[in-house]
């Protein structure tokens, strides 16, 4: 028996009957009923075939190009992950060796592009900052346009993983009115960005070995993750064969918003209002009968345990044996302890999430809270190019233009000015 659908329009009992392919139907079938599907916010729709990241909320797996996450952010690097996001597999040390240095010697940025960014306002966001940056890497490489040379689009994609740290700490270091610090081409990925960071005057920055492989394991959890809001904007964007900078940029403005990039910061808000862990249950209490919001618990795709969550967990172990305890820790722990013992989140499949312990780490590495969507981007970076290069590369997709269910008036007469009334006021 074929898998198929049968849909039948019960206003004329016509009948259509659609392939079920990989689990999905066309939604382009339902046009033989002159009727168009409707998913706000793409609760059930699928845009794309893609075979970079797998995701099954219901078991809490995550998995990039079927390598489990765990397995990944225990034996893997940040590059070495890129490398598979981008190109389907784990490298081998060859390839590794040519791909690092590729990444390592692209890490320089323009001089003008420093002086673009020392005419931003002192107390600018780091944010704003790093997307302005990369919109601006446009105008630098004019052949990124060029999207269909497969060289050309490589050659970008060295530049923006190689770049994004350094515009980051670029954006950092003008926030805090300390002079640029260029980078160290000896220096791993992660321990790179963390002396472009934080470097003052020693000859060469070495960061505590725990602290930069904390990093490295928090760029592998962040890489990618599958057709989220900001993935979904790189994928859209590039649809109009702009070039990858411009559609970065883009994917970047998506991650800005407090809903995606900026959870973690929510988190750390709802830890510091709660204040102490022996409010934790009276806290509880108040978000179970609607009076607030329990941040950094729940996922849209996760109905288990955020597989990213545990790791983080014990990443954050060993970073506050080396920084000290952070005061937050108690108070988190405890909520969570708490959550996952109470029926209504439980029934309600509301457990921690990415979110919930990575703002704790950025914290204790000494950041503030608008750097945290900053370094959510760096990562994601190679997860937006490899959902930008597998769409550039795929023959059934188009310039992205959804549909639409038009609600407004129908066709009316325009009246002239002096015969109109007085329109009501709009609140």
């Amino acid at each position: 028996m074929p898998d198929t659908l049968t849909i039948t329009d019960n206003r004329t009992g016509t009948q259509v009957e659609v392939p079920i392919e990989d689990g999905a139907v066309r939604a382009t079938a339902l046009k033989e009923l002159g009727l168009a599907s409707y998913d706000p916010a793409f609760l059930n729709t699928a845009s794309v075939r893609s075979a970079i990241t797998e995701i099954d909320g219901d078991a809490g797996i995550l998995r990039y190009r079927g390598y489990p996450i765990e397995q990944l952010a225990e034996q893997a690097t940040y590059l070495e992950t890129a490398y598979l996001l981008l190109f389907g597999e784990l490298p081998a040390q060859a390839e590794l060796d040519v791909w690092e240095h590729e990444i390592t010697y692209h890490t320089f940025l323009h001089e003008n592009v420093k002086r673009l960014m020392e005419g931003f306002r002192y107390d600018a966001h780091p944010m704003g900052m790093l997307i302005s940056s990369v919109a601006a890497l446009s105008t630098f490489y004019p052949e990124a346009s060029r999207v269909e040379d497969p060289e050309i689009r490589l050659q970008q994609i060295h530049r923006l993983i190689a770049k994004m740290p350094t515009i980051a700490a670029f954006s950092y270091r003008h926030s805090r009115g300390l002079p640029y610090v260029y980078p160290d081409n000896d220096l791993s990925f992660t321990g790179n960005f963390l002396s472009m960071m934080f470097k003052v005057a020693e000859p060469r920055y070495s960061a505590h070995p725990v602290l930069e492989r904390a990093l490295e394991v928090l760029f592998v959890l962040h890489a990618d993750h599958e057709q989220n809001c900001s993935a979904n904007a790189m994928r859209a964007i590039g649809s109009s064969r702009v070039d990858p900078y411009s559609a970065l940029a883009g994917a970047a403005a998506a991650l800005y918003g407090p809903l995606h990039g900026g959870a973690n910061e929510a988190v750390l808000r709802m830890l510091n209002e709660i204040g102490d862990r022996s409010r934790v249950p009276d806290f509880i209490e108040s978000v179970k009968r609607g009076e607030g919001r329990l941040m950094g618990f729940g996922h849209r795709v996760y109905r288990n345990y955020d597989p990213r969550a545990k790791i983080i967990k014990e990443v954050a172990d060993e970073v506050f044996e080396v920084t000290g305890r952070n005061p937050l820790l108690d108070i988190a722990l405890e909520l969570e302890r708490i959550a996952l013992e109470d029926e209504y989140f439980v029934s309600r499949k509301l457990y921690p999430n990415v979110d919930f312990y990575s703002g704790l780490i950025y914290q204790a590495l000494g950041l503030p809270t608008a750097m945290f969507p900053v370094m959510f981007a760096i990562p994601r970076t190679s997860g937006w190019l490899a959902q930008w290069l597998e769409g550039s590369q795929d023959p059934e997709q188009k310039i992205a233009r959804p549909r639409q269910v038009y609600t407004g008036s129908g066709k009316r007469d325009v009246v002239p000015l002096l015969e109109r009334l007085q329109a009501p006021q709009h609140v």
